[in-house]
């Protein structure tokens, strides 16, 4: 399975914030896939959507995004991935925010979304290092079944080069 790595963050992409969560993300899914991309975009519609739409239309099968999902003005990922989007998947956002809600009612407040483009699965994880990792934890069990079922077989999962 190959893997993206998108941090939104406006500091970040300024390089006036360290890029916690997206190590955090990268850690967790080495050992479920290949990270063929990782970058941080600021919280910029048209930056985010682009990125989401060329990755997935590359073939890579599975964009993990982390930031930009909160309540604030420039919170606007799930906005730009629903842009995007062919098909929703909200079973993994709603799994994400209770395993949250298990430990915060704070977790209520995360808008992520998790959707389908062609064959590649695009989730949107909280920002904060915390947040993201058990938000991924949440999920982690379904990824290589979900990527699985998009593309037919593991076989058929291959990036096209």
């Amino acid at each position: 399975m190959t893997v993206a790595v998108l941090t939104i963050s406006d500091s970040g992409a300024e390089g006036t914030r360290e890029d916690a969560s997206g190590e955090v993300v990268r850690e967790m899914i080495r050992e479920y896939g290949e990270i063929v991309h990782s970058s941080i975009l600021p919280d910029e519609p048209v930056f985010i959507r682009a990125a989401l739409a060329e990755l997935a239309d590359e073939g890579v099968n599975l964009i993990l995004t982390t930031g930009g999902t909160g309540l604030s003005p420039r919170d606007i990922t799930p906005e730009a991935t629903m842009a995007v989007a062919e098909r929703n998947v909200p079973g993994i956002a709603e799994a994400m925010r209770q395993a949250g809600l298990e430990k915060t009612p704070r977790a209520m407040l995360s808008r992520g979304v998790a959707v389908i483009r062609k064959n590649t699965l695009i989730i949107n994880l909280p920002g904060s290092p915390k947040a993201a990792r058990e938000s991924l934890q949440a999920v982690l069990p379904v990824l290589t079944h979900a990527v699985e079922k998009l593309c037919g077989d593991m076989s058929e999962c291959a990036r096209n080069e």
